[in-house]
C-alpha cells in the first residue's frame, strides 16, 4: 500500500513518531511511505521559529534510519499543505486530529478532478504530562520537552 504523510516536524516530537509509526503500519512491509516535508517558505506560516528544512531532515532521516522500518520511504518536499496529494496515485493518507479537515478536503479535490479516493486515517494526538496535546508551539514555548513531560513544574525558576 502506497500511504502519504505530511508535516513540518520542528521539532520531531512523540506526536510525530506516532504519525510516522502508523503510516508503516498502514503501509506494511511492501508497501511504500511518502513523508512530505514542510519546505521552509511554506514552513514559515507557523508561530514559531523553524528551523531550516535541511536540519529538520537530518532528524527525520535519523528517526527513519533508527526505526528500520521494512517498508521504502522517500521524503519530498511541500510547498503547501497538499504536496503531491492531489496528483500522486497513492492508497491512503495518514493525518492527526488537528490535519483531518485537510485529508477531507484532499479527497473532496481529487474526486472533482475525478481521481480516486483515498483511505483517511486519523491517529490520537499524543498527551503530554497536563492531559492537553503534544505540540511543537508547546515545546518551542517551553511548556513541555518532545516526550510531553512538563518543564518548569517543580515550582522552580
Amino acid at each position: 500500500m502506497k500511504v502519504m504523510v505530511g508535516g513540518t516536524f520542528d521539532p520531531l516530537h512523540d506526536g510525530h513518531k506516532k504519525l510516522i509509526d502508523r503510516s508503516f503500519d498502514i503501509a506494511g512491509e511492501k508497501g511504500c511511505v511518502i513523508i512530505g516535508l514542510s519546505g521552509d517558505e511554506f514552513a514559515h506560516r507557523k508561530s514559531h521559529p523553524i528551523r531550516p528544512f535541511e536540519e529538520r531532515k537530518k532528524d527525520l532521516l535519523d528517526f527513519l534510519y533508527s526505526k528500520n522500518y521494512p517498508a521504502k520511504w522517500s521524503i519530498e518536499g511541500l510547498e503547501d499543505r497538499f504536496g503531491s496529494t492531489l496528483n500522486a496515485d497513492f492508497d491512503a493518507i495518514v493525518v492527526s486530529e488537528e490535519t483531518f479537515p485537510t485529508a477531507v478536503e484532499i479527497n473532496k479535490l481529487r474526486k472533482e478532478k475525478k481521481m480516486k479516493k483515498v483511505d483517511i486515517h486519523q491517529i490520537t494526538c499524543v498527551l503530554a504530562e497536563d492531559g492537553r496535546w503534544i505540540s511543537s508551539t508547546r515545546i518551542w514555548k517551553g511548556e513541555i520537552d518532545s516526550h510531553g513531560s512538563l518543564i518548569g513544574s517543580s515550582g522552580e525558576d
